[in-house]
Formats: C-alpha cells, structure tokens, sequence
C-alpha cells in the first residue's frame, strides 16, 4: 500500500534554496514529487528524487532517480486574460491527463503527458496570448 502524501522541506545545495514539497514517499530516502517548483525545472510533478539528511538536519536534494513522465513548461500569466478564461485551458489540459497550477498569482506551471497532442503553442496563437515562458 502505498504511503499518504506528506509535505517535507527539501534543501537544493546547488541553488542554496529550501522548498516545500508535496510528496509521496517510496523508500527511507526516496520521494516522488506531487506538485512543481514554480520556478526551478529539476522539481517537476512526477520527479522521483533521493535525499539525505545532511549535517544540518535538512532533507538535502542527492539527485534525480527517475525523470517525469510529463513534459514541464512555465509561464508568466498577464492580466490579458480573465481567470475562468485560464480554467478553461486548464480543464482541457486535465481531459489530457495533465495538471497546471498557478502560483503567486501569475507564474503557471503546465504537466502535460509525453505522449499529448496538446499543442500550447497554437492554443496560445488562436486566442493571441503570448505568455512569457520562464527558460533557464
């Protein structure tokens, strides 16, 4: 049976940063990701990571066990649009067996299945939306 979701703290060395995740947890050190970093594209909703407790005390990030499954991209939402107008881009990223969420108001986070024929590109272009997508 797998375990209930819990939130744990996890600390990036690499980016000097700690972020609260959602989580399922598969072994002593190993986790997978129930939601996104909004802004860092190592932490996406799917990701299996391990961790080990560091000198400090802290759920320290080790690496990457296993990729996604989804194909992650973030955007800086504008005010160009009302927000029943973004559910209902949302409730067909769903019916495609995807998850978005926004955070802090206008940074959205968009999962969509590998295997998708979601084209975000041309849904963007028919209603003449031009997102800023957020890229490292």
């Amino acid at each position: 049976m797998k375990e209930k979701q819990i939130e744990i703290e996890i600390y990036d060395k690499e980016e000097n940063s700690t972020t609260t995740f959602l989580v399922e947890k598969i072994s002593e050190n190993k986790f997978k990701l129930l939601d996104n970093d909004f802004f860092n594209s190592r932490y996406n909703l799917g990701t299996e990571i391990e961790i080990r407790i560091n000198s400090e005390g802290k759920n320290e990030f080790v690496r990457i066990v296993k990729e996604s499954k989804f194909v992650t991209r973030r955007f800086l939402l504008n005010s160009q649009f009302k927000e029943s107008e973004y559910q209902l881009l949302g409730d067909e990223i769903e019916k495609q067996g995807g998850h978005w969420e926004v955070g802090f108001g206008s940074v959205a986070v968009i999962n969509l299945p590998k295997n998708s024929k979601l084209d975000l590109d041309q849904i963007f272009k028919i209603f003449n939306f031009k997102p800023v997508e957020i890229k490292e």
